[in-house]
């Protein structure tokens, strides 16, 4: 199965599965091109082919998601303000990276620290 992204504006507003069958060219070989249009005779619109296996575009396309085409990828909003765009994922990370001994943290964005959450209080 293929899985395509309706592209409004940049945003992604809706993900289908569409049958490999749908998406072959005449020598039976999958084309991203031929979904697209699959899509867009379908349902009008913009279409943009997303992979579960991050296969292409970096990541697989969730509604609210932005599609990037500098990057060709699809882009998660970021959860806090201070938090950077890598451009080698296309995910977002923090200012400081998250601690790494095992423990619960929750991000302070107001001291843009993680805290640790102690589960008992």
């Amino acid at each position: 199965m293929a899985h395509f992204a309706r592209i409004v504006d940049g945003l992604v507003t809706e993900v289908i599965v569409v049958d490999n069958s749908d998406i072959l060219d005449a020598d039976g070989n999958e084309s991203e091109a031929i979904g697209r249009a699959f899509c867009t005779d379908l349902f009008g619109g913009d279409w943009v082919q997303t992979s579960y296996n991050h296969t292409i575009r970096k990541n697989y396309a969730a509604i609210g998601d932005s599609y990037n085409e500098t990057l060709d990828a699809f882009i998660s909003p970021s959860p806090y303000s201070s938090w950077l765009l890598n451009e080698d994922t296309c995910k977002h990370e923090p200012p400081q990276p998250f601690p790494n001994d095992g423990n619960p943290y929750y991000w302070d964005e107001g001291n843009l620290i993680w805290v640790y959450f102690d589960p008992i209080d």
